[in-house]
C-alpha cells in the first residue's frame, strides 16, 4: 500500500526521544514526541517495521479517524461512521480499549461498550450477523481515547505490548520490562559500545532481561521476530506478503548477527534464576550467544572477557518484597566495591528504586527518572575511573624473602620478576589469569611455577627430579630458597603456594607430602570456570598448555556432537558445551575424574541432560562403539597419557605404540564433516602418517602451544584429523 498512515507509538516514560530516534532510523516522517509516545506518518510497511524491530515502543496505534464527541451517543454515531467490514469479517472477533473520558463519559468499561455497541451493531444491520468479542488475540483490536471532546479512533496493531517481545515466558520476582531494559541500555552507550566489540556483564540477572536485549542488539535481532501474535495478522487490510518480506529480511540479518563475536553474560546466585534465563534466551534466538552462570555479587570479575572496557549493568533487589533495611545497605556497599575493586575503566548502568537506592561509592555522571510500568524508578549511570592495575599484595606479604640470597637466588628472584612483569601484562591483554610463570628457566633452579587466579592468586610449584650428579643436600636448599622467593615475589603468603616434588623423596619433607584436603579453588579460563585441586593430585585438574587447544575446540563445537575421549576433569567438555555444542559425550576410566567433569560442568550451567558421562576404558568403548556403528560425532577430542598400566584396564597403554590404532577407531565415529583434534604430551611423539594413509592430517602444534610455554614447544603435539 502507498498510503501514508498516521501513527501513535507509546513508548515507556522518559524514554521518548529514544523512540523517535528509531522511527527516524524507520524512515518515518512528520516525527512528533508527546507523553509517553511519539506521533509518526508513514505506508504499512512503516507500522510493519515498527512492531518488528523497536526495541523501546509499547503500542502501535494507526489512527483511522478524529471526531467530535461529549455524549455516548456522539461517541456512538461517530464510531458507526468507519466502514467496519473493510477491516473485520463478520464473524470475526475484536476487542475494544477505551481511554480518556468527557462530563458524560466517566466510566472506560461504559466507553468501551458504547463502541463494541456501535461496532456490531453495524455488522448485524448489513449482514445479519455479528462478530463477537475476544479478550485474548482477537482478529481486530480498535482503541478510542477521548481527550478534550475528541475521539481518536485507531488499530492496536501491536495486539499486545511490543515489550513482550515472546522470549520470557518466565519471570523472577520485579522483572524489568524488555522495552525498559533495551532504553537503559541505550542511555548507557551499549549500542556503540557492542559495535567496538565490547564486553557485558550483568552480575545480578535473574530471568536475564538485560543479557538478552543487549544480545539482542549485539547480533543486529529484530525483537519481534519470533513473537507468534500481533494486531494486524487478522485485520482484513493485513498485506501478508509484504510482512513476510519484512520478516525475511529481519531473520536474514539474525542469522547474519549470530556470526559476530561477542561476550556477553549474566550471574545470579539463583540457580532457578538462571535456568529460567536460559530457557528464554534460547527462546529469543540467542541459544550460546550469552553465558549465564551462577555468581555471587562479590565474584563478579571482568578477567573472563576479551575486548576494551565494557558495560556492566544491575538491577540490585528493590521493593518490600525482595530486600529492605541493612541487608540491601549492605549489598549495596558490596556492589560498589566490586566496581571500584574489579571494573576499573568500565561503564556501569544501577536501576534502582527510589525507596530503595543506597550509595554505592561512586559519584554517577548522570541520574535519571524512569518507570517500569507504574513503579518510580532511578537509573544512575557512572564511569568508573580507570586505577592502578597493578598486583596488589595480600596484607602482611614480605616484600622480601625472610633468608639471605645466595647469587643465585638473586638470580632467580630477578628472573621471577621479569617473567612476572612481561606475563602480567600479557595475561592482561589476553584476558588469561592462570599461566605458566617460570619453566625450568636456570638450570639451578629446576622448577615449574605456574599461577592460577580465582579467588585469591595462588602458586602451584613442581620441581623436575634432579640430575644424579647434583648433590642432593644442594637440590634441597635451592629448593627451600626458592619456596621463600616465589611468595615474595608475588606478594602472597605462604599459604597460597602448593609444592609438588617429581622424585622420591626422603623422610618427611614438608615440600612433598601429597594431602587430601578435598580442597577445591575457582578459576577462569577463557568464558568457563574449574575447580582445581592443589594438594591431593599431582596435577591440578586444568593442563594450562591445553588453553588454545579448548579455545579451539570451543570455537568448533557450535552445533556438533561433540566426544572427548581420557576426558580427565572434563575441561574440554565444559569448552564445547560453552561454544554451543548440541550435546557431549566424556569418557574416562576414573570415577573421581568423571565425578569433578560432573562439577564443572554443573558450575558453568550445564546440566546432565546434554552431557552423558561414561565411565569406562577408552580403547574398549571405542572398539565396541566403532563395531556398533551406531552413534556418529561432530567434533572428537582425543587426549590420551602418555603411558598407562593401570590395573582397571588391561595390559599397557603406550601413546607412541597405540595412536594409530586409537586414532583410526576414533575417526570410524566421526560425522563426514567432522573433526578430529589429536593431542599427545609425550615429548618425542612422532606421528605414523603411513599407518594413518587415507586421513587428512594436519599439525596444529605451532599454533596450539600458548605463550608462556614458549620455553618448551614440545609441551605438547597437536594434530587436525579429518575424512577425505
Amino acid at each position: 500500500m502507498s498510503h501514508l498512515f498516521e501513527y501513535f507509538i507509546t513508548a515507556p516514560r522518559s524514554a521518548e526521544y529514544l523512540l523517535a530516534a528509531e522511527l527516524l532510523a524507520l524512515n518515518a516522517s512528520h516525527i512528533r514526541e508527546s507523553h509517553a509516545g511519539v506521533f509518526c506518518s508513514g505506508p504499512l510497511e512503516l507500522g510493519y517495521r515498527i512492531c518488528l524491530w523497536s526495541r523501546i515502543a509499547g503500542r502501535v496505534f494507526l489512527t483511522l479517524t478524529r471526531f467530535p464527541a461529549e455524549s455516548p451517543d456522539e461517541l456512538y454515531q461517530g464510531i458507526l461512521t468507519v466502514p467496519w467490514d473493510d477491516h473485520l469479517l463478520p464473524e470475526g472477533t475484536l476487542a475494544v480499549d477505551f481511554a480518556g473520558g468527557s462530563a458524560l463519559i466517566t466510566d472506560t468499561r461504559f466507553g468501551a461498550v458504547k463502541v463494541k455497541d456501535a461496532i456490531v451493531d453495524q455488522f448485524r444491520d448489513r449482514y445479519g450477523v455479528r462478530p463477537s468479542v475476544a479478550r485474548d488475540r482477537p482478529d481486530l483490536q480498535v482503541a478510542v481515547r477521548l481527550h478534550k471532546g475528541v475521539a481518536t479512533v485507531s488499530l492496536d496493531l501491536s495486539g499486545e505490548s511490543l515489550h513482550r517481545r515472546g522470549y520470557r515466558q518466565e519471570k523472577g520476582e520485579a522483572p524489568v520490562k524488555e522495552n525498559l531494559a533495551a532504553a537503559i541500555l541505550q542511555r548507557a552507550g551499549w549500542p556503540e559500545l557492542a559495535k567496538s566489540g565490547a564486553p557485558l556483564l550483568d552480575p545480578m540477572c535473574g530471568s536475564g532481561t538485560f543479557p538478552i536485549e543487549a544480545a539482542l542488539m549485539a547480533t543486529d535481532t529484530a525483537p519481534g521476530l519470533f513473537r507468534e501474535y500481533f494486531g494486524f495478522l487478522g485485520w482484513m487490510r493485513h498485506d501478508a506478503g509484504l510482512w513476510a518480506e519484512v520478516r525475511r529480511e529481519a531473520k536474514q540479518r539474525w542469522d547474519v548477527g549470530l556470526n559476530r563475536t561477542m561476550d556477553i553474560a549474566g550471574y545470579d546466585r539463583d540457580e532457578k534464576a538462571l535456568g529460567m534465563a536460559r530457557s528464554n534466551a534460547e527462546r529469543a534466538g540467542l541459544a550460546g550467544v550469552i553465558r549465564f552462570e551462577r555468581r555471587e555479587i562479590g565474584e563478579a570479575r571482568p578477567t573472563v572477557f576479551e575486548g576494551p572496557p565494557g558495560l556492566v549493568v544491575i538491577n540490585p533487589p528493590y521493593g518490600e518484597r525482595l530486600g529492605r533495611g541493612e541487608d540491601l545497605a549492605r549489598l549495596y556497599t558490596r556492589l560498589g566495591e566490586v566496581l571500584k575493586g574489579e571494573f576499573r575503566g568500565w561503564s556501569a548502568a544501577l536501576l534502582t528504586g527510589v525507596e530503595q537506592r543506597h550509595p554505592i561509592g561512586l559519584k554517577p555522571r548522570k541520574v535519571t527518572t524512569l518507570y517500569n510500568g507504574a513503579l518510580e524508578c532511578t537509573l544512575s549511570l557512572f564511569d568508573i575511573a580507570a586505577q592502578d592495575t597493578s598486583r596488589r599484595k595480600e596484607p602482611g606479604a614480605p616484600p622480601v624473602p625472610l633468608i639471605p640470597l645466595t647469587p643465585g637466588g638473586e638470580a632467580f628472584t630477578n628472573r621471577l620478576r621479569k617473567n612476572l612483569a612481561n606475563l602480567e601484562k600479557w595475561g592482561a591483554r589476553a584476558e588469561v589469569t592462570c599461566y605458566r610463570l617460570y619453566d625450568a628457566d636456570l638450570p639451578d633452579y629446576n622448577l615449574v611455577v605456574d599461577l592460577y587466579s580465582g579467588e585469591r592468586l595462588f602458586a602451584h610449584v613442581q620441581e623436575y627430579e634432579a640430575p644424579r650428579s647434583i648433590d642432593p643436600a644442594d637440590a634441597d636448599r635451592r629448593l627451600r630458597e626458592a619456596l621463600e622467593i616465589i611468595p615474595a615475589v608475588l606478594g602472597i603468603p605462604a599459604d597460597q603456594l602448593f609444592v609438588k616434588v617429581r622424585r622420591r623423596q626422603k623422610g618427611s619433607s614438608q615440600y612433598t607430602r601429597l594431602a587430601t584436603t578435598g580442597t577445591f579453588h575457582q578459576v577462569q579460563d577463557g568464558p568457563c570456570r574449574f575447580l582445581v585441586n592443589f594438594t591431593d593430585y599431582l596435577d591440578t585438574g586444568l593442563f594450562l598448555d591445553h588453553r588454545p587447544t579448548r579455545e579451539l575446540l570451543r570455537s568448533l563445537a557450535s552445533g556438533k556432537r561433540f566426544l572427548n575421549l581420557f576426558g580427565y576433569t572434563g575441561a574440554a567438555t565444559v569448552h564445547a558445551a560453552a561454544g554451543g555444542a548440541t550435546a557431549t559425550t566424556t569418557v574416562d576410566l576414573s570415577s573421581t575424574y568423571l565425578e569433578w567433569a560432573r562439577r564443572n560442568l554443573e558450575l558453568n550451567g550445564f546440566g546432565e541432560s546434554e552431557h552423558e558421562l561414561i565411565r569406562a576404558d577408552c580403547r574398549e568403548w571405542l572398539e565396541q562403539t566403532a563395531r556398533q556403528g551406531k552413534q556418529r560425532w561432530g567434533l572428537i577430542f582425543l587426549d590420551p597419557p602418555a603411558f598407562s598400566n593401570s590395573k582397571r584396564m588391561e595390559g599397557t597403554f603406550d601413546v607412541q605404540r597405540d595412536h594409530a590404532t586409537l586414532i583410526r577407531l576414533a575417526s570410524r565415529l566421526l560425522e563426514p564433516d567432522g573433526i578430529l583434534i589429536f593431542s599427545t604430551n609425550l615429548r618425542n611423539f612422532t606421528m605414523e602418517r603411513e599407518a594413518l594413509s587415507g586421513l587428512i592430517l594436519e599439525e596444529l602444534t605451532s599454533r596450539t602451544v600458548p605463550y608462556d610455554f614458549r620455553r618448551t614447544p614440545r609441551i605438547h603435539s597437536c594434530w587436525r584429523i579429518t575424512l577425505p
